[in-house]
């Protein structure tokens, strides 16, 4: 039975095609969102009836653009980002099409400063914070390295890989666990202190494009290789317990919920699509085609599942 087209819940309008859109995963700024470019970075703050009932629709701020340079491929927040005191802290990280991280900090009124990270060789493709404090980054290149980084640009660590880097991802309760996916279809965890794999997971097909570490239920990941999502129990087999074909002419991105561990998300082609499914089931509860696609976030606290387009950010509100 083909999906069923479902327009986006919300959308806000923006300035230029969206490449890459991240909501702040962080409860204390939740309603944080960071969307980037060709050159410039845009944070913004989104409030949803869902939150408060006396909304009748998405309450969209634009707070602060950020000059990048060059184009956007990758945003991490940091969970040291906090609007909520004063003065104001807004934190995240950016992967750049010039090899280049940056890290970009700001008051949101005068006070804004950027840190350059130099060293991949190559296009750096994810990045992420370390999530209980937010002193260090990690990041994976097609240059076929992990590092680590600390906040003034120290290099702490550089792991070999077998292959190009794609996604990165610290565990969502244990800061000594680093999980890497690669293109050849492996995934890795690493003891971040030894910097030596501990475990890995074999979906048997390449290339993998994106994997994601079920925030809500660690024991989980999920990943798109080829055509196909794909899924695991991490205590049970390196190799999948499920799959299923999703995009025909390939796959792109793979995201769990944030506040479920039943709703994971993908884009792929043909076009553009994007598609939310609901573990367990056969169902899937938002399939939709755009004209153009970047980015896939969810929300910290709602069903909530972000995606840039050409000058707007679509979002869906997935039933639990």
């Amino acid at each position: 039975m083909a999906d069923q087209e479902v327009n986006s819940t919300y959308s806000f309008e923006v300035q230029s095609y969206v490449h890459v859109v991240e909501f702040c995963p962080f409860e204390q700024s939740s309603q944080l969102v960071a969307y980037g470019g060709n050159n410039r970075v845009s944070v913004a703050k989104c409030v949803f009836p869902e939150e408060d009932k006396e909304l009748g629709d998405l309450e969209y701020e634009h707070l602060r653009d950020f000059h990048h340079g060059t184009r956007v491929d990758a945003i991490a927040w940091s969970p040291q980002t906090n609007i909520n005191t004063l003065p104001r802290v807004v934190r995240f990280c950016t992967a750049g099409s010039d090899r280049k991280i940056r890290i970009f900090s700001s008051d949101l009124k005068e006070k804004d400063s950027i840190q350059v990270l130099e060293g991949h060789t190559d296009y750096v493709n994810d990045v992420v914070f370390e999530p209980t404090n937010g002193e260090q980054v990690a990041s994976v290149s097609d240059d076929h390295t992990c590092r680590v980084w600390d906040l003034d640009g120290t290099q702490k660590a550089v792991m070999p890989l077998k292959g190009q880097g794609v996604s990165v991802r610290w565990h969502p309760e244990d800061p000594g666990k680093l999980m890497v996916a690669e293109k050849t279809g492996i995934i890795r965890f690493y003891d971040i202190i030894t910097c030596q794999p501990i475990m890995s997971l074999d979906c048997g097909h390449a290339p993998l494009t994106s994997a994601d570490w079920c925030r809500t239920d660690p024991l989980t990941v999920g990943a798109v290789a080829g055509s196909d999502w794909f899924m695991w129990d991490v205590t049970r087999s390196s190799r999948p317990e499920d799959r299923r074909q999703v995009h025909p002419e390939g796959a792109k991105n793979f995201r769990w919920c944030r506040v479920s561990e039943k709703l994971f998300a993908t884009c792929g082609r043909p076009g553009n699509q994007v598609k939310v499914f609901h573990k367990g089931h056969h169902q899937t509860p938002v399939s939709s085609s755009m004209m153009v696609q970047g980015g896939l976030s969810w929300h910290a606290r709602l069903p909530v599942c972000a995606v840039g387009g050409d000058r707007v950010v679509h979002m869906w509100l997935a039933e639990l």
